[in-house]
């Protein structure tokens, strides 16, 4: 069955998701966040997934700028 959705960066988008699913496989639930962010980048940087930590997004909210 065709949905009509086009992935963009399908090959990429498939790495991202198997290695968060690994790390949440590894850990199990229950963790903060910040546990799940230190293992997803050593899980990126062992898949040599490039990716930047933190990035500061520029943000609308209710009328302002961040």
């Amino acid at each position: 069955m065709d949905s009509g959705v086009v992935i963009v960066f399908k090959e990429e988008s498939y790495k991202i998701i198997g290695a968060c699913m690994k790390v949440h496989r590894t850990l199990g639930p229950g963790f903060l966040e910040a546990v799940y962010e230190e293992a997803l980048e050593k899980e990126f940087q062992n898949q040599k997934i490039p990716f930047k930590k933190q990035v500061k997004l520029e943000l609308y909210y209710d009328k302002q700028y961040n």
